[in-house]
């Protein structure tokens, strides 16, 4: 058994999961921002029951990628040390935006809280974007393996390049019409109302700005081209891809939007796997020598570890599934929207 192989694969599956489900109430939160006052409280009362267990997900893919790929943890870290310390204090204030909101009935407090959950979220999915963009492009790893990246230099892709270019703003705003439309779709499940038709409008450009961003992706980072041209079953993720984008509108179109919300969480799960399959083996790739970049294979924890891992990491999984079964199934449609204070 390819030990390094099958731990990517499943610090690639957390992160998948995450994606899904926490992108959902991710772009619920960047329509929150547009959204009149009433639809504000049936969105914050649609995610109540769920974003606690969703973001569970980031600490658990984490802590799998600590456990299986320490050196790559430690350097992803330390060189994305801004970005992600932007990362941490959004998070925070999309917490607070959410729970503050509803402690004191106030028509300045409910609003400024209101607003921060909405533009939280909208920077959050902005940065995981950008973020994903600078995997995808490399970082200049020099020759023990470390970088740090500053939040911009030339706004080129290739040298010293900082956390945003030209390549990775494009990804940061894809992924923050990603999860829009995921939320619409959700909130038209969920809620009913007129989510499905924000959803259909969202529809024709998240299309053109995800066409763009793979043919960018093609031009940026060439090992793309290279492993499709190997293994050509990889094709089959963007397809997943494609598939879930046309059925998610048939299906709106035809009002199912239970299933049109199953189609838009197989889209953002197959655009990830999508870039996950054209990077492996690297987790971190190097843009100014490919030799230098961080693979499976060479940053892996030994394999006693990762054996003794998988057995705990499986029943450990296993409770995680039922837990989320359990939620989702007894918090379905539940979500009651409350009345305005004065």
């Amino acid at each position: 058994m390819d030990l390094p192989a099958l731990w990517f694969c499943l610090v690639s599956g957390m992160l998948a999961f995450y994606v899904v489900f926490d992108g959902f109430d991710i772009g619920a939160g960047i329509l929150h921002l547009f959204a009149r006052p009433d639809e504000r409280e049936r969105i914050r009362g649609s995610l109540g029951p769920y974003w606690h267990g969703n973001v569970v997900w980031l600490l658990a893919a984490g802590g799998t990628l600590y456990f299986a790929f320490p050196a790559v943890y430690a350097r992803a870290f330390s060189g994305f040390y801004l970005p992600l310390m932007l990362v941490l204090w959004l998070l925070v204030f999309r917490a607070l935006g959410l729970e503050l909101a509803e402690h004191v009935h106030h028509r300045v407090w409910r609003p400024f809280w209101g607003v921060c959950f909405g533009v939280s979220s909208l920077l959050l999915a902005v940065v995981f974007g950008a973020a994903l963009g600078n995997v995808v492009r490399g970082v200049p790893l020099d020759a023990d393996g470390r970088f740090f990246a500053p939040f911009w230099t030339h706004f080129g892709t290739e040298g010293k390049v900082g956390v945003l270019d030209w390549y990775t703003v494009l990804a940061g705003a894809v992924a923050a019409l990603v999860l829009s439309f995921h939320g619409a779709a959700w909130l038209a499940h969920d809620q009913g109302g007129g989510w499905g038709a924000v959803a259909r409008r969202l529809h024709r450009p998240l299309g053109v700005a995800v066409a763009l961003l793979t043919a960018a992706s093609f031009w940026v980072q060439p090992h793309i081209v290279e492993r499709l041209t190997e293994h050509p079953w990889g094709f089959g993720f963007p397809l997943l891809a494609i598939a879930g984008y046309l059925g998610a509108r048939r299906l709106l179109d035809a009002g199912h939007a239970a299933r049109a919300f199953l189609m838009s969480s197989m889209m953002v799960a197959a655009l990830l796997a999508s870039a996950v399959f054209g990077l492996y083996p690297y987790l971190l790739p190097s843009n100014t020598d490919p030799s230098l970049g961080l693979t499976a294979e060479r940053t892996a924890a030994p394999d006693y570890g990762l054996r003794i891992g998988l057995l705990w990491w499986l029943p450990g999984m296993a409770l995680v599934a039922v837990y989320f079964t359990v939620l989702y199934r007894k918090f379905a449609r539940r979500a009651v929207p409350r009345q305005e204070g004065p």
